[in-house]
C-alpha cells in the first residue's frame, strides 16, 4: 500500500479534515479581489502582477493586478488585488 492512500484512509476513518491531515493548501476565495490561503510554506515571488507561493504540494501562482499581501502568519497569508488567475503547479518541497 502506497503512503498516499494509507494517509486518505487514515483521513476518512478519523473524520478530520484532509487539510490536517495531510498539511494540504486550503484556499479561500471571496470574488476576484481577495484570496486566503493557508498551510503555505513561502513567498518565492511578490510583485504586483504575481505573487508566487510554495506549498507542500507544489506552487500556487496568484495572477492579477495590483496584488498585495494584505497579512501573512506562519499558516495563513491573504492576497488582495485583482485576481485575474489561480494556477497550481505540481511538485513539492
Amino acid at each position: 500500500m502506497d503512503k498516499k492512500s494509507l494517509k486518505d484512509r487514515i483521513t476518512n476513518v478519523s473524520g478530520m479534515p484532509k487539510d490536517v491531515v495531510l498539511g494540504v493548501p486550503l484556499l479561500t476565495v471571496t470574488g476576484k479581489n481577495e484570496i486566503c490561503i493557508e498551510n503555505y510554506r513561502g513567498i518565492l515571488e511578490y510583485t504586483d502582477k504575481l505573487i508566487r507561493v510554495q506549498t507542500k504540494l507544489g506552487k500556487i501562482h496568484v495572477i492579477g493586478r495590483g496584488l498585495q499581501v494584505e497579512y501573512y502568519t506562519n499558516d495563513e497569508m491573504k492576497i488582495v488585488g485583482c485576481i485575474t488567475m489561480i494556477e497550481f503547479c505540481e511538485g513539492g518541497v
